[in-house]
């Protein structure tokens, strides 16, 4: 049993230290994740990799009703989740500051590695899309969040999600078409 897991396990029975314990232990990749999904970001992106870390880690971790976690793999997955409210809701709050904004083609295609560039509007296409998607295949809508939101590979993917590398690829092809069709016919 990991360190990470053994920590989860402690803050699932309610061990107010074991979250301090794991933070250090996670914070280097959460940052990274974080880092490389603001990079994509427009100019001007007042949110910060360890702004987006710390937000991401309080809703996992400083929660009222202790988590329950299946071990390191379900951890990352929540915070994959947790950093795609985060920019959904940054992005939905500067749209609402904007009164009027041009809808700018939505590029689907740089899915594959990172986040597509564009901005907050692609970001809540995007995020509409995917929350019709998850409805109808919420297995297949978690790789989506793990390659997505959390910046894993398709073979980390699959090994947090137990499946085959092989099954993770054919999910990623599907669901990226899935996607695409859905953000270039929403209204």
């Amino acid at each position: 049993m990991s360190d990470v897991t053994r920590i989860l396990l402690a803050i699932e029975h309610g061990d107010q230290n074991a979250a301090e314990q794991l933070l250090p232990l996670v914070y280097q990749e959460l940052r990274k994740l974080a880092a490389a999904k603001l990079v994509q970001e427009k100019l001007g992106q007042t949110l910060q990799p360890t702004a987006l870390v710390h937000e991401a880690y309080l809703r996992l971790v400083d929660s009222p009703q202790p988590q329950r976690w299946n071990g390191r793999g379900h951890f990352f997955g929540a915070a994959a989740e947790a950093m795609r409210r985060i920019l959904i809701e940054n992005a939905r709050r500067k749209q609402s500051l904007k009164r009027a904004h041009t809808l700018e083609d939505f590029d689907l295609g740089e899915i594959a590695d990172e986040p597509a560039t564009g901005g907050e509007d692609n970001l809540l296409k995007l995020d509409e899309a995917l929350s019709r998607f998850e409805q109808e295949w919420p297995d297949k809508a978690k790789l989506v969040k793990l390659r997505y939101f959390a910046g894993l590979t398709t073979p980390e993917a699959a090994h947090v999600l137990g499946i085959s590398i092989r099954t993770a690829e054919r999910t990623w092809t599907y669901a990226k078409a899935w996607l695409l069709d859905a953000v270039r016919n929403s209204p």
